[in-house]
């Protein structure tokens, strides 16, 4: 019985590959909405629901994030031993327990909407009706955690996928359906209509999950029936694991926004130390948070969804006290990243100017995208290894290292952002310095407790490889260029070719193998035979 798993599961890479398509689709819908519900609401309707919105964000980062990877956890080590009866337990009291702090915060968001509003930690009184009504996603978004930590434990991805594309879809369209109905009766309500759409979002995302617990039960069932009887943990033993185990995830989930505010604070003050005026200093704290950094994030997509995924795999090879599959998989997930983010880091830096005056329309975001495109390197880096040390159960490991990583990010920001030559450079570099010292500290424990490096000579020459690109990218853009005067068109074009002799590079050179290929989900095999043929792949 011990390490049997479901038909329907996943590998670590399918199913990361299923997220990160997931989370692009997720990220277009909300790309649409911003613009809809900016146009719906005009300027002062935005401000009103962006009172409201951080709340439920504060619950995502908790209910979305912690809560799903500690329940993963605990669930993988269950299934690798076997104990099917066991994970089931886990999944049903964490439900429970959920269910009722659900309940109970979504009490006391709609009670203590007047609170918050009457003690100013809201400025606007018309905000209240927003506040209140995100209530009901709170019951929902908390249960909705319990079912994804449930199946990501399982290593299926798709559940969780699936639930996110249609949470995100009903949002939307409930958010600029009831703030389009309700706008006749003012800008208050018609932003309580766009925030009660997480409520519908969330509802219909739990429905999702639902469903497909409903679809396996009967197989989980047999595996349960077919189970040795085990003596199970205590129902207080698996509440004080998931506490333990949520609590430093959520607390760096919530790093996030903290570090956002600590930027607000100090790097529009320091640009002004520098030399320029409040309206300059705006400007470019727009540059490189509203504009650089929304990149960074984008090119991440993957191995965000890598870091998800790794989570189960390692903990289930962990628990089988097998660590040459916990550094077989490490070394995978890293030499992916590596092998999407170099590229990817080279390919932004290069066309930075290009890329902000296609995305926004102006040249002048070009400096903090090209600076802080090494960010993409830092931050993959540092998502597979948060990734795979909470899989091995060390949750707390890398929210030391972010908080170590964000008191260098503060110095340097204060300090480099106030030179008159520096500048907002000054503060792109900060933010790069913040995933380098998290990243690094994660490699240090990884190498400590897996026995993993960083292969120097596979990164050297993807590195190789994504230089060769960016003189093809430089070349194209401007033959492109030179011909049509058309910016998007050229640098789409020079994306393009660039990828192109990117991937041709690394076949010709043995950077990426056969078994790489064949990794591939679904069209890995038939892939590396068509290569192969083609004599681009070594056998």
């Amino acid at each position: 019985m011990r390490g049997m798993t479901l038909l329907s599961k996943d590998t670590f890479l399918k199913g990361a590959f299923i997220l990160t398509a997931a989370g692009i689709i997720v990220k277009l819908i909300g790309s649409v909405n911003r613009i809809l519900l900016s146009r719906l609401l005009g300027g002062e309707g935005i401000g009103l629901y962006q009172m409201a919105y951080p709340i439920y964000l504060l619950a995502l980062s908790v209910s979305s994030a912690g809560i799903p990877v500690a329940i993963s956890i605990i669930v993988a080590e269950k299934i690798a031993l076997g104990d099917y009866r066991g994970a089931n337990r886990v999944f049903r009291i964490s439900l429970a327990v959920l269910a009722i702090t659900g309940a109970v915060f979504t009490f006391l968001l709609y009670f203590g909407a007047g609170w918050l509003i009457e003690h100013h930690f809201v400025r606007d009184p018309r905000a209240y009706w927003a506040i209140a009504a995100l209530a009901p996603a709170i019951f929902f978004v908390t249960i909705l955690s319990s079912y994804r930590g449930y199946f990501q434990g399982l290593q299926m991805m798709t559940p969780t996928a699936v639930s996110q594309i249609i949470e995100q879809l009903f949002r939307v369209v409930t958010m600029i359906l009831f703030a389009y109905l309700l706008l006749p009766r003012g800008l208050e309500f018609a932003a309580a209509g766009a925030s009660f759409g997480a409520g519908p979002g969330a509802a219909a995302g739990l429905m999702v999950l639902v469903y497909f617990y409903w679809r396996e039960r009967k197989s989980f069932q047999g595996h349960m029936n077919a189970q040795t009887l085990q003596r199970q943990e205590s129902s207080v033993s698996i509440i004080s694991r998931i506490v333990r185990l949520a609590l430093p995830v959520s607390l760096a989930n919530i790093m996030l926004p903290v570090v956002s505010n600590i930027d607000l604070l100090i790097v529009p003050a320091r640009l002004e130390a520098a030399g320029y005026t409040i309206e300059q200093s705006t400007e470019l704290f727009g540059y490189l948070t509203g504009m650089a950094v929304p990149l960074v994030n984008l090119a991440t997509i993957l191995t965000a969804s890598l870091a998800a995924s790794l989570v189960p795999a390692v903990s289930e090879a962990y628990t089988l006290r097998n660590p040459q599959q916990v550094y077989q998989r490490t070394a995978t997930a890293v030499r992916i990243s590596n092998l999407i983010t170099i590229p990817s880091f080279v390919g932004m830096m290069l066309l930075a100017k290009p890329i902000s005056v296609m995305l926004y329309g102006t040249p002048n975001a070009d400096t903090s995208i090209a600076i802080l495109s090494l960010g993409i390197f830092l931050l993959g880096i540092h998502q597979v290894t948060t990734g795979v040390l909470q899989g091995l159960g060390h949750t707390a490991i890398p929210v030391i290292n972010m908080v170590l990583s964000a008191v260098v990010k503060i110095i340097l920001s204060w300090v480099l952002t106030g030179m008159p030559e520096l500048g907002i450079k000054g503060a792109a570099w900060a933010t790069n310095a913040d995933f380098g010292v998290a990243a690094i500290l994660n490699i240090y424990f990884i190498y400590r407790y897996v026995g993993f490096a960083i292969d120097i000579r596979d990164t050297l020459r993807t590195s190789v490889a994504a230089g060769v690109m960016g003189g093809f990218v430089l070349v194209v853009y401007d033959i492109v260029m030179s011909q049509t005067l058309h910016n998007s068109l050229a640098t789409l074009a020079a994306i393009a070719v660039g990828g192109t002799v990117y991937a041709l590079f690394l076949l010709l050179t043995g950077g990426v193998t056969g078994r790489d290929v064949e990794r591939v989900p679904r069209v890995g095999a038939q892939l590396a035979q068509l290569l192969r043929r083609l004599r681009l792949l070594r056998r």
